[in-house]
């Protein structure tokens, strides 16, 4: 597949290009499909009107879900706890830091940020996921977490994942800020 490239995008008014509609369809289950009309219900009625931490307060409420797991960035804590706050309106709310453990890199030979320190902790997303699998988390959320952690967060949670937030340190954690810069386009990707 290269969508990227299609010029009429013809799957918006319903073309099947693959001939996979049947086999696709037939993959997502009762919960699946749950989750898709409440998706969709909240795409519908809400778009362009609710933020994201909006419309994910209203998809949980509206899936029944009743525990949420927040993994997030240690560097991301400030947003995290006024996060939590929100969302423990309406919901239990169980959370977990990037360096749980406190497992020093030196244990799988990692590259390290602070050298000068006798302890450089890794970040521990298997660690973020076995905690909030063990608290039965039924939404985690991913606030920050670094590329790659957040693959293996994802990886090992239990409960389905959403990513409220991806960390991009230079650009205030909104790494689309690059396609929107003529700077990056053109000097650091050689687009234009």
């Amino acid at each position: 597949m290269k969508c990227v490239a299609c010029k009429t995008q013809d799957c918006y008014d319903g073309k099947d290009c693959t001939e996979l509609r049947d086999e696709i369809t037939d993959m997502y289950n009762d919960e699946d499909r749950r989750s898709l009309k409440v998706s969709a219900s909240i795409e519908a009625k809400y778009y362009m009107k609710k933020t994201r931490i909006e419309e994910l307060i209203m998809y949980a409420n509206e899936m029944g879900y009743k525990k949420l797991g927040l993994a997030f960035c240690v560097g991301l804590t400030s947003e995290a706890r006024t996060l939590a706050k929100i969302l423990k309106q309406d919901f239990e709310v169980h959370s977990v830091c990037c360096k749980v453990c406190g497992i020093d890199k030196d244990k799988f030979e990692l590259a390290r940020l602070h050298p000068d320190r006798e302890v450089d902790s890794m970040c521990n997303p298997a660690g973020q996921a076995k905690m909030l699998n063990q608290e039965n988390t039924e939404l985690n959320i991913i606030l920050g977490l670094c590329i790659g952690h957040d693959t293996l967060f994802t990886k090992y949670s239990d409960a389905p994942v959403t990513t409220i937030a991806v960390k991009d340190r230079v650009l205030t954690h909104n790494p689309l800020g690059v396609i929107y810069s003529n700077y990056y386009l053109e000097n650091v990707f050689k687009l234009k």
